[in-house]
């Protein structure tokens, strides 16, 4: 493992703290890009118009035809945090501004798989619909639009996804990363896409005289579901996600949110008045996933739909149940998942370059979760996989993967199906994360191809861990009001949230938790006492070293303190 500090340009972070903002702020604003203050305003009118987006304009048109003349829209959702809320988002919206008839419907992992497929598309034409919209799907799903045109319906694509070689002959398609497209952020997850959207549309049923900027519905308050599924995807939080995700942020810490995200937040044990990207990424959005990995997304949707406090709140402790027995089965897989991953190589020796493991026991639900585990201690490519439970499917694998900077799982998988035809039976997803299907048959080849590739594109310097952080941590910030200034600012992937590095004294140390399996520190910084704790971390610390760490504040007893989460060592 590698520690490095973080580039801070001299002159934007003067420039920055001459505008105003705080000097610890403005210091880790310039290591992160941030040239200029108004770069941090985070108003509505900041955001990017909808006009850029490709495709937008037709969807827009179409959707408001549809509503002019009471057709059936529904909509079809992804099983994920980011298909959830992309589906609450436009199922409220579309209702907002008028549609009479909106239905939703969400694939089931196992039974049905990912996307609209050619099945998904006739239970839809089942419901007597005339308009079908995906959200966080459909770029690759080529049959399943194919399907639903040939049965009459009208199909509107939105999505975020990389496309393949061909897109879909949808009347509509819209995200950012389709070919053509030269909307600026191309890092939108799907229910930020689905929001812009519902913009347009509003736009467009303005222009018809339906209402006028006076009378038109707000969709401010759908911002909170955005900012939600914005950071629970796991996308780069570039300048308009960050003020997507910071006005869904305020209206949660007012107590303007749907009854769902509250009682989520209830369930979590979280304080929504001090509400943080954190608490999306680690408290509501794992509870709502677990929905989709475990048993039917349509709770997770349904609380977010929901209006009734009563009935949200017996959403969300259903969902937290789901999320409990999750924890149970990944820790068990986990376990033995990172046994078969150590046994890949001896303990001397570097691990593979890319890891690729299966368990005929392992439940496909919770595979990217456990692959993500075993990318995170072993920094190499992971794939996980898992028998399929659907119904004539038992001979399949379905893989979930995640990768490292600088291995785009996408594109290695797009390399492994050229030079290995039939191993891939269906492949997508991103440079961080993907997932695949193979035959059983081809698992070997697969392990192999993969690796392959990894040896070809990674070199060692790419192989070896690296934590960027900001540097040292000056004394007079170590301060609990410090830690919630740094809390409250909107924090996530490609805008990372602040973590510095300084050598230290250990003054003692100590195994904790259940399983003994966390490290509990005693330490000086910069000859103050602090407390830190190193969470899945059972290896003892020299007397001096060089750490890695964020600040949290635990609280005991009324008081409050500063206490260092570590991150890592360089030893």
């Amino acid at each position: 493992m590698k520690i490095v500090a973080r580039d801070i340009p001299p002159r934007a972070a003067w420039a920055l703290e001459q505008a105003g903002v705080h000097p610890l702020l403005a210091r880790l604003y310039a290591a992160r890009g941030v040239r200029a203050k108004d770069e941090l305003d985070d108003g509505l009118g900041r955001l990017l118009p909808p006009s850029g987006l490709k495709g937008i304009d037709t969807a827009a048109r179409l959707l408001a035809d549809a509503m002019a003349q009471n057709k059936r829209l529904v909509i079809v959702a992804d099983y994920d945090c980011d298909g959830a809320t992309a589906c609450a988002v436009g199922v409220r919206g579309l209702r907002l501004l008028g549609a009479q008839n909106v239905d939703y419907l969400v694939p089931d992992r196992v039974t049905d798989g990912y996307g609209l497929t050619a099945s998904i598309a006739r239970r839809v034409a089942e419901r007597s619909a005339d308009v079908l919209i995906t959200v966080d799907n459909g770029i690759a799903s080529v049959d399943g639009v194919a399907e639903a045109k040939a049965l009459g319906l009208t199909v509107v694509v939105t999505d975020h996804h990389l496309p393949g070689p061909e897109l879909p002959a949808a009347d509509a398609i819209v995200n950012p990363n389709q070919p053509g497209c030269t909307f600026e952020s191309k890092s939108m997850a799907g229910v930020g896409v689905m929001f812009y959207v519902l913009l347009a549309l509003r736009a467009e049923l303005r222009a018809r005289g339906i209402f006028d900027a006076a009378t038109q519905p707000k969709l401010d308050p759908l911002l909170t579901l955005v900012a939600l599924g914005t950071v629970a995807d796991v996308v780069k939080l570039d300048a308009n996600n960050r003020r997507l995700v910071a006005q869904g942020l305020k209206r949660i810490r007012a107590g303007q949110m749907p009854a769902g995200v509250a009682a989520l937040f209830t369930a979590a044990g979280r304080k929504a008045p001090v509400a943080t990207t954190f608490d999306f990424g680690f408290a509501l959005g794992p509870r709502i996933n677990a929905a989709g990995r475990l048993a039917d997304m349509t709770l997770g949707i349904e609380c977010l739909l929901t209006d009734e406090a009563g009935r949200a709140a017996e959403l969300a402790g259903t969902l937290d149940g789901i999320n409990r027995e999750r924890r149970e089965i990944e820790g068990g897989m986990r376990d033995q998942a990172m046994l078969m991953a150590e046994s890949l190589f001896q303990e001397d020796e570097e691990p593979p370059p890319a890891i690729s493991v299966f368990d005929p026991d392992f439940h496909e639900g919770v595979v990217g979760i456990v692959a993500s585990r075993i990318k995170d201690k072993l920094h190499r490519p992971t794939f996980v996989f898992a028998a399929s439970s659907a119904p004539g499917k038992g001979h399949e694998l379905k893989g979930s993967g995640r990768s490292i900077p600088g291995f785009h799982l996408r594109d290695a998988l797009d390399l492994v199906a050229k030079r290995h035809p039939g191993v891939l039976l269906k492949f997508g997803g991103h440079a961080m994360a993907a997932g695949c299907t193979v035959d059983a048959d081809s698992f070997d080849t697969f392990e192999q191809a993969l690796a392959q590739v990894a040896q070809e594109w990674l070199d060692a310097a790419t192989l070896t861990r690296r934590i960027e952080t900001d540097g040292p941590l000056a004394p007079e910030y170590c301060r609990a009001d410090m830690v919630d200034t740094l809390h409250h600012e909107v924090w996530g992937q490609g805008f990372a949230p602040p973590t510095f590095s300084e050598e230290v004294q250990i003054v003692s140390q100590r195994l904790v938790g259940e399983s003994k399996n966390h490290l509990s520190i005693k330490l000086m910084h910069q000859g103050n006492p602090v407390d830190a704790i190193w969470f899945g971390h059972t290896e003892q610390l020299p007397a001096r070293v060089l750490l890695a760490f964020r600040l949290d504040v635990n609280e005991w007893k009324g008081e409050r303190k500063v206490q260092f989460l570590v991150e890592g060592a360089q030893l």
